[in-house]
């Protein structure tokens, strides 16, 4: 049990105050080796649970407001059609990761997420009755553990996240949405301005984007949720978890659509201090929930809590074993690494590959 209530994700967005989500799971579970890529699911939570508990240790320390259960695609046809899971059952999932998620969060100031997913069963049959009473059964898990509020993440059809929300909004608690879209729309060509409107009025609390397309083109997205929220005459709080990784594609299937996806993204990787660029845009966009998807790791979630530190007055316990903008540098004995102990240096820095033969870009899949 909590020692204290602790205020919730509205009362903090409502008073202007700068919200940091965590960072990715499922990708960063499974380089170590506790997620099956191709599957994806979140067994993890009850099969090795000091793993998953470590990385929210790992974003809560770097700063993160809110800890997201870990149970991306953990709907019951997911489970069943990647047959990665024999013997444990999608509530069994949720449930250990909502202890899990709880007992990091009070760790700190942090507020439990319950996360749900766009579903196989949206794709396959499109029956309202049928994808909702997935989502009503991950509900039903969320709500005996009392988490603070719903993420509804992940949606590449806005029509799926609308019935998410839908159901979502019956448990009484805040709602957030994001969709996996680029600035071209969702996948039935559905405008970002449209899709936010559409999830406001389903309920949506906050809105935004998160996962598929890397931090400054999701906050384009964003600015035209913003955009078709106000001519629409709506509000909502804005927020922002996007893909770790640079992909200047664009393209309209996002990262997996790549030729590098799932086992060679390592060289589209960003920087800590792409993350600090991407933080201060988000937040002179008017985003105020900024984190983090696949490929965000620690120090990056560290990296926005930083730059937004005078904004939300005070620096994470990761910053204590951080210079700001490589200060720490200045101990260095060599004088070369030493003149690099300055912001200018690593602002301006083009980072080089190492890999002489390869392309800059790359040709997505869906184009």
């Amino acid at each position: 049990m909590e020692s204290k209530k602790r205020r919730g994700i509205l009362e903090r967005l409502n008073a202007g105050e700068v919200v940091v989500g965590d960072g990715g799971y499922v990708m960063q579970l499974e380089r170590r080796g506790y997620v099956k890529a191709g599957h994806w699911t979140p067994e993890a939570a009850v099969e090795h649970p000091e793993a998953v508990r470590q990385l929210h240790r790992e974003f809560l320390r770097a700063g993160a407001n809110v800890i997201q259960t870990f149970t991306f695609y953990c709907s019951e046809d997911k489970l069943e059609i990647s047959s990665n899971v024999k013997s444990i059952t999608g509530a069994q999932i949720n449930e250990a990761a909502c202890d899990m998620a709880r007992e990091v969060a009070n760790e700190g100031d942090a507020l439990v997420a319950g996360g749900v997913s766009q579903t196989p069963c949206y794709v396959k049959s499109h029956s309202e009755p049928e994808v909702k009473a997935i989502f009503k059964k991950q509900m039903d898990n969320f709500m005996k553990k009392d988490i603070h509020f719903f993420i509804a993440e992940y949606f590449e059809h806005v029509e799926e996240a609308v019935w998410a929300v839908e159901v979502l909004k019956t448990s009484g608690k805040t709602i957030g949405a994001t969709l996996c879209i680029s600035p071209h729309g969702d996948m039935d060509g559905v405008p970002p301005g449209e899709c936010a409107v559409r999830l406001v009025k389903a309920g949506a609390d906050i809105v935004g984007i998160n996962c598929h397309l890397d931090p400054l083109t999701c906050v384009r997205t964003v600015k035209l949720m913003k955009a078709g929220l106000e001519k629409a005459g709506l509000k909502a709080h804005l927020m922002i978890q996007p893909l770790g990784f640079h992909t200047p594609e664009c393209n309209l299937g996002g990262y997996v659509s790549l030729p590098e996806f799932p086992f060679a993204l390592e060289t589209r990787a960003m920087t800590r201090w792409d993350m600090q660029k991407y933080a201060r845009e988000a937040y002179n966009a008017g985003i105020r929930y900024i984190g983090g998807c696949c490929g965000f790791e620690a120090y990056h979630i560290r990296a926005i809590a930083e730059e937004l530190a005078a904004e939300r007055g005070f620096l994470p316990p990761a910053s204590e074993k951080h210079g700001l903008w490589g200060a720490a540098l200045e101990m260095h004995t060599k004088p070369w690494v030493r003149a690099r102990a300055r912001r200018e240096y690593w602002e301006n820095l083009l980072p080089a590959s190492g890999r002489p033969k390869c392309p800059s870009m790359a040709t997505p899949a869906d184009e």
